[in-house]
């Protein structure tokens, strides 16, 4: 089965969305407990969110199949911690958000068959996300990557109290250049809805810190969305109208990548 599905743009801009997938194979659901295999970790909807402003800005979008269950896609391959020193699900996580055991108790994987994941999964996403960051490179000469990501609103293990509305991340101003951080941070400031912040719990994963880099043309941003913002946390419904009112920011934003 193919593990991604990339549908090209011709603006410099690529929109990933690593956690997008949902998808957990019949023979690692039968090891799951019952409620991981729902897979409540997974960025719910972000792809609704984007895509029809990817087609309208006629941005790239890359998203997975799986579920980060499978293999967390913004996690380097060789399973370094993000955030050392804080608690974190890592690369084939074996927990999940609520700090609870995805596995039945024998069930975790082991070397051989988290290595086979990274083969199977995570290695073609990134090949995809590689080399269409290097064709729009060389058409426009520059490309903006764009992580898109949400979270639930109150996630204890990972943060206290609750999540701002909008999470901007570029590696403390590593990811991009200073240009692109300040306007997108006066798209938020004109703005009274949202609460927001830069650099705060969410810096940028693996996949922002390690594509940006704004001296060779290639600045990369990573936004971490509250769930609640645009659906149910608990049922894990679509809000069209909360939604709406996202997307509305959501374009600004992206617009100024492509300034």
């Amino acid at each position: 089965m193919d593990t991604f599905t990339l549908k090209q743009g011709s603006a410099p801009l690529l929109i990933s969305l690593p956690h997008n997938g949902s998808y957990i194979p019949d023979e690692l659901a039968a090891r799951l407990h019952s409620a991981a295999r729902r897979s409540p970790d997974t960025d719910w909807h972000v792809a609704q969110l984007y895509e029809p402003l990817a087609e309208e800005l006629g941005a790239s979008v890359l998203k997975p199949v799986a579920s980060r269950y499978v293999i967390d896609l913004n996690r380097p391959a060789g399973g370094q911690a993000l955030y050392p020193g804080r608690r974190e699900t890592g690369l084939v996580p074996t927990i999940g958000f609520d700090g609870e055991p995805l596995y039945l108790d024998g069930q975790e994987p082991g070397a051989e068959e988290i290595q086979q994941r990274i083969d199977c999964w995570w290695r073609p996403y990134h090949q995809a996300l590689v080399e269409e960051m290097a064709r729009l490179k060389a058409q426009h000469g520059q490309v903006v990557l764009w992580e898109g990501h949400s979270i639930r609103s109150h996630v204890p293990m990972l943060f206290e109290g609750r999540l701002p509305d909008f999470n901007l991340g570029t590696a403390d101003g590593v990811s991009c250049g200073s240009d692109l951080q300040r306007n997108l941070t006066h798209v938020m400031e004109a703005q009274r809805r949202y609460d927001f912040v830069v650099n705060g719990r969410f810096k940028g994963g693996y996949i922002t810190r390690h594509y940006g880099k704004p001296e060779e043309g290639m600045q990369a941003v990573q936004l971490e969305l509250s769930q609640c913002r645009y659906m149910d946390e608990d049922s894990f419904a679509w809000d069209a109208t909360k939604a709406a009112l996202v997307q509305d920011i959501l374009r600004k934003l992206l617009r100024q990548c492509l300034s």
